[in-house]
């Protein structure tokens, strides 16, 4: 099963919508192929101009219109496969359960949902969500909830900003693991000739123009505050400098999260926006292991429960540092993250709707948490509810009669409850 598609849609370019992209081609040669997805991941950060990556017979094509031209884009996208070439990483499928299914839907299922208008698309990555889709996003939280989360004995809910200060952020090492996905958040300078022009100059160009001339660094401060790109971060924020009394906790919270991804964001399920549950434990290390290896185990059996085409294996975040080798390989070698993958029978591929971290005590020390003299460590296990309802939807379709028995019945008794 692939675990990524390898062509990026074209992204549009309204201001120079006429020119001729330009096709630069590399050839992957000494590059592990099962290293074409994070190459195709990171390549669409190459350059703002790039219209459509594709990978094809052992080359990568980068369509762009960049002023920079040919040479540029290709010493660049070099520089990443030189990144992703070297090393152990150990990268070989390790999968730890399988829960095959021949589902019954194979159709476009975004197309359908748009045709039908029960999505909205504003722009890649960012959707309207309309019934049916708004109501099974519910109901899917509402199961994590009660079929898993509830399950932990203590376990407490918690309510998050969908904003996070920069300095929490970089306690994280967010600004240089992920540095990409970051959405920075600003306002006017507190100053009423800025404001004023402002206003002003927006009024005169007749309205906000993404062309019209405001020099919106000079009128902003540097940013305190980003998006939230993660729920368990707000989390270790709130434990700060606070020392444990038990074994450890237990939380479950949901939070919008944020994550700029580029043209990667035209592929299935890869939103700007999206709703992250997550169980996070804090605590002593057998405390915490044993409950994510618990938590691992109510997934599966969730997964068998509602018959959903999925695997789960271990995985490695997509860090877009140098260090990536020595990063994702530890991940790897550690087995400290896994993921749930369900199938999307339409593409041929697979996503993944849940995964299950061990951050060891990165966070502990970072936030200062500790249990006793030590500093604590933390795991989490998120459920993506978009994307869970998305590949729920790519295997079984809108027809609810095509739906697993025991899904059907749940969601119908969860409806009555909610009316």
């Amino acid at each position: 099963m692939a675990k990524e598609s390898l062509v990026i849609g074209v992204y549009p370019n309204p201001k120079n919508c006429e020119v001729t992209a330009m096709d630069c081609v590399i050839s992957l040669e000494g590059l592990d192929p099962g290293q074409y997805g994070q190459l195709k991941y990171a390549a669409a950060f190459v350059d703002e101009h790039i219209q459509d990556i594709r990978i094809e017979d052992g080359h990568i094509h980068i369509a762009h219109q960049s002023p920079k031209g040919d040479e540029a884009i290709r010493e660049r996208v070099q520089r990443l496969i030189e990144r992703f070439s070297h090393g152990d990483f150990g990268f070989k499928e390790n999968v730890l359960f399988e829960h095959r299914v021949q589902t019954p839907y194979e159709g476009d299922i975004v197309a359908e949902l748009i045709e039908r208008k029960i999505i909205k698309v504003l722009e890649p990555g960012l959707f309207i969500f309309r019934e049916p889709f708004s109501s099974l996003m519910r109901f899917f939280d509402y199961s994590f909830v009660t079929k898993i989360a509830s399950r932990f004995e203590g376990v407490k809910e918690e309510s998050y900003p969908a904003v996070i200060h920069c300095t929490t952020l970089d306690k994280t090492n967010h600004f240089t693991s992920f540095p990409e996905h970051i959405h920075f958040l600003s306002h006017l300078r507190e100053d009423l000739d800025v404001i004023e022009a402002f206003s002003q100059s927006v009024r005169e160009a007749g309205g906000w123009k993404e062309d019209a001339p405001l020099d919106l660094n000079a009128n902003m401060p540097k940013p305190r505050f980003t998006m939230n790109p993660s729920t368990c971060y707000h989390c270790y924020e709130g434990l700060q400098n606070e020392t444990l009394d038990t074994d450890g906790l237990i939380v479950s919270a949901i939070a919008k999260c944020h994550r700029f991804e580029s043209r990667n964001h035209a592929d299935f399920g890869r939103l700007l926006d999206f709703s992250m549950r997550e169980i996070i434990f804090v605590g002593k290390p057998d405390f915490v292991k044993e409950n994510r290896l618990q938590a691992i185990e109510y997934l599966k059996e969730l997964a068998a429960e509602w018959n959903v085409d999925s695997l789960l294996e271990i995985a490695n975040d997509p860090f877009f540092t140098n260090d990536f080798q020595v990063k994702a390989s530890f991940q790897r070698n550690q087995e400290m993250k896994y993921e749930l993958r369900l199938s999307i029978p339409h593409l041929k591929k697979s996503i993944a709707c849940s995964s299950v971290n061990f951050h060891s005590n990165t966070f502990g020390n970072a936030f200062n948490i500790k249990v006793g003299k030590r500093p604590a460590v933390t795991g989490c296990v998120g459920f993506g509810i978009e994307r869970w309802t998305f590949a729920f939807l790519a295997q079984y379709g809108l027809d609810e009669e095509q739906w697993p028995a025991s899904f059907r019945e749940q969601y119908r008794a969860w409806q009555q409850k909610a009316l």
